[in-house]
Formats: structure tokens, sequence, C-alpha cells
């Protein structure tokens, strides 16, 4: 930046959309800011990265919105140490800036071409924490379980219990929408024990979580 006021707009966006909004986590800022998020779109819809809406991606998926994105990650409060478990790989984005906070992420995706998509700009990107798996992301990652951090990037009807109860630590943190196909809830689960405690974050409304857990294939 030459003078004040040049500034980049996904800089913009973070400033706008990101800080104005409260979120001050200065380590997922610095994740925001260090990944491209325009690479992480299709090249005719490259001038609405950094909009304040979700975007199609292909395959009837999307990205999410980047206070969505944030909010998500802020709220998993994922530490350098974790191993972080991704449900719903979608574009790769959020699975590169959780590959910026964490010692390893594993990702899931039900469509592979996305999957690989996904791969081939991480690769580009030189994020190397990543480890990916194509399949039902609702059976998680039994061999690399328990997981410290579990994020779903896709709406789910109800919790997935069997998920988390196997998969997260006890003290865990998942980050997931969860309801109706129309609008959902953010929630914030934290696992002790057998139990599972859910806090409301915010209402949101994702692509449907289809899987054991999650909406049955032939209802998409």
């Amino acid at each position: 930046m030459s003078r004040l006021g040049e500034i980049s707009a996904q800089e913009q966006m973070i400033r706008q959309q990101i800080i104005d909004r409260g979120i001050h986590d200065q380590r997922v800022i610095a994740a925001l800011r260090s990944v491209p998020r325009d690479k992480f779109f299709l090249p005719d819809a490259r001038d609405f990265a950094f909009a304040d809406r979700a975007a199609p991606i292909g395959h009837g998926q999307t990205i999410s919105q980047p206070y969505m994105v944030a909010l998500m990650t802020a709220r998993l409060d994922v530490q350098s140490t974790h191993k972080v478990l991704e449900i719903g790989t979608g574009s790769g984005y959020h699975t590169a800036i959780l590959a910026k906070l964490a010692r390893q992420v594993y990702t899931v995706e039900r469509l592979k071409p996305l999957l690989d998509e996904a791969w081939e700009k991480l690769m580009s990107l030189d994020i190397r924490n990543v480890r990916y798996r194509f399949g039902d992301g609702t059976a998680g990652w039994p061999e690399a379980a328990p997981f410290d951090r579990i994020l779903i990037g896709a709406g789910a009807p109800r919790i997935p219990q069997d998920l988390l109860q196997h998969q997260l630590i006890d003290g865990g943190i998942a980050v997931l929408p969860v309801g109706p196909e129309e609008e959902q809830m953010l929630i914030e689960v934290r696992r002790s024990g057998d139990r599972l405690d859910s806090t409301d974050v915010c209402p949101c409304r994702f692509v449907k979580l289809i899987g054991q857990e999650g909406w049955a294939a032939g209802k998409e």
C-alpha cells in the first residue's frame, strides 16, 4: 500500500465484514489475511469473492460468506497443537484457514470433484498439514480419532451424537449448523464425558449434510 486508503479488496472485506462485526481474534484474522479467498472461486465468479454472502462453487455446493467462516473459526478456538476434523471440504477455503491455525487438519468430502479441486488449490498454496478423504463425512475419520476440534460445514438435521461422542476428545469443541433445511442454528458443542452441551450462536443457512448422521442422499 502506497497511501492510506489503498487497501486490497480482501483487506477491506476483513475490516468491514469481520472486525467491524466484532471478531477480534488476532490468530483468526491473520489466517484470513494469509489465504487468498478469490483463489477458491470459479473463474467467472471471482468478482464476487469478497462479497458479504455465500457463493456457488459448483456441484450444488457453496462457499460460506466471509463472516460465517470467521465466526465458526473463532468459536472453534483452534490452537497450534490441535488436530482438527473438518466435515465438508467444499472449496477448500475453510480447510486452508484451519490449516493455518492447527497442527493437522483431516478433511472429508463426499463429492470427489470438489475434493480434487480443493487438494490442488491447497497444494498450490503450499499448505501441507492437511489430509484428505473422499466419503461420508458423518462417519468422520475413526482411525485418526479422537480430534481436539470438529467443524461441520453443512446443515445437520440434528446433532450427530455418534460422531461427537466417539471422535471428539473429552473437553473438545465442535461447531456446526443444525436444523431444518431452510434455516438452521449455528451451535457450539462441548463434550463433557457422555454429555454434549450445546450453545446457540446465531441463525444460519447451509447446504445439507448428507450421510449416515445427516440427511438421506435422495432428499437433496
